[in-house]
């Protein structure tokens, strides 16, 4: 059987949902990830850019957690992806942008006296229609872009990451299932 290969997104750590079973806060998540993986005939690998993001959370476990996954960037010079993709994204961002100056012109019509509070409304709203379910940093297109070159399934609990790799026909898993897959394979090996 060949070696199941991974892309692990920061979320799987990050993300309370996710990182649930493998334990309450970043930086034992990775101690109950590393506890798994390195008992399995199995390949995990990070974009160094997530790798650096991940290692704001988990401080001196980063250390660890580089012995028992793999750094690696994209080839984003020999990936090729359809036009279609970024005809879809650039649609989406358009009918994003409009919907958040929308918001804005609400909010500049708005004469109540509270700012604070309705600059924060504002804020989450905002952030809310431009960034949720689409991919917004070059980190998330690098855990795609891996995902795809090296054939691997990648896991994450970012939704804007997902629907892009299922545009583009990665295999996904959600990160919180991905310690039931581990257990998994964990008992196949034996």
């Amino acid at each position: 059987m060949p070696t199941a290969r991974f892309v692990i997104d920061t979320s799987l750590f990050v993300n309370p949902y996710a990182r649930g079973k493998f334990g309450k806060d970043p930086p034992s998540a990775v101690t109950g990830f590393i506890r798994m993986a390195r008992r399995l005939d199995a390949q995990f690998f990070i974009p160094p850019s997530v790798f650096n993001e991940l290692k704001n959370f988990i401080g001196a476990k980063s250390d660890e957690l580089a012995l028992h996954v793999k750094k690696r960037a994209p080839n984003t010079f020999a990936l090729h992806l359809p036009a279609a993709v970024f005809y879809d994204f650039i649609d989406d961002v358009r009918s994003r942008v409009n919907k958040g100056l929308r918001l804005a012109e609400e909010f500049a019509k708005d004469n109540h006296p509270d700012n604070d509070a309705k600059l924060a409304k504002l804020r989450d709203k905002y952030r809310e229609s431009m960034r949720t379910g689409i991919i917004d940093s070059k980190e998330d297109l690098e855990l795609v872009l891996l995902a795809k070159e090296l054939e691997a399934t990648l896991v994450t609990s970012d939704e804007g990451v997902i629907k892009f790799a299922n545009k583009i026909g990665c295999e996904c898993l959600e990160g919180d299932k991905f310690h039931a897959l581990l257990k998994t394979l964990g008992k196949k090996k034996k």
